[in-house]
């Protein structure tokens, strides 16, 4: 038979301790008379008001804009890449097509959807007959990017003009080799 014999370890107290704090907050203490190490007792903690002498008053002043910010909820004109409404996107898909359409899901606040959109531009230069680009702002198009399922942005579908062909996905910042190898090769 075995006989086990334990031995209960001293639990310490502390009395009380305090710290001071930076002259513009308040000075903590603790009172930890009924506090054991490793069983904390929040309910003692005081503060203390610092005298209003050292209390500074915060002043803030309305800042002067140089210039009106841009709105980014339009794209020029004269550039190739369109964009497109989540109706106009279906209407699209829908009819006949001889040439792969590119559909850039962006955000205007997208760091890598702007660096996107310029690689999209030049290729929409290049692949100007046999390629189509267009894009969908993610903020005005809340609903169809959700059905489509886009979670990270900028997202790029790569949709053929044979019907019996899936479309490709392609999400995150890539490279524009990749995207003309896409093209050629997949499409």
């Amino acid at each position: 038979m075995a006989v086990i014999q334990t031995t209960q370890l001293p639990i310490t107290t502390m009395t009380s301790f305090s710290f001071p704090a930076p002259p513009s907050l308040p000075l903590l203490r603790f009172s930890l008379s009924s506090m054991r190490i490793h069983e904390p007792n929040f309910h003692s903690l005081t503060i203390l008001n610092r005298p209003s002498s050292l209390t500074s008053t915060i002043t803030t002043t309305k800042r002067k804009l140089l210039c009106k910010p841009p709105s980014a909820k339009y794209v020029r004109e004269d550039y190739l890449v369109k964009k497109y409404s989540a109706q106009e996107v279906q209407e699209l898909l829908k009819g006949e097509r001889t040439v792969p359409i590119i559909i850039d899901f962006y955000a205007t606040w997208c760091g890598p959807c702007i660096l996107m959109a310029q690689e999209l531009e030049l290729l929409a230069v290049e692949y100007e007959s046999n390629a189509l680009f267009i894009k969908v702002d993610t903020d005005d198009e809340y609903e169809f990017a959700r059905d489509m399922q886009v979670r990270g942005l900028p997202t790029l579908f790569f949709i053929s003009p044979a019907p019996n062909k899936d479309a490709i996905r392609t999400e995150g910042l890539i490279p524009a080799q990749m995207i003309r190898d896409i093209i050629d090769n997949e499409m």
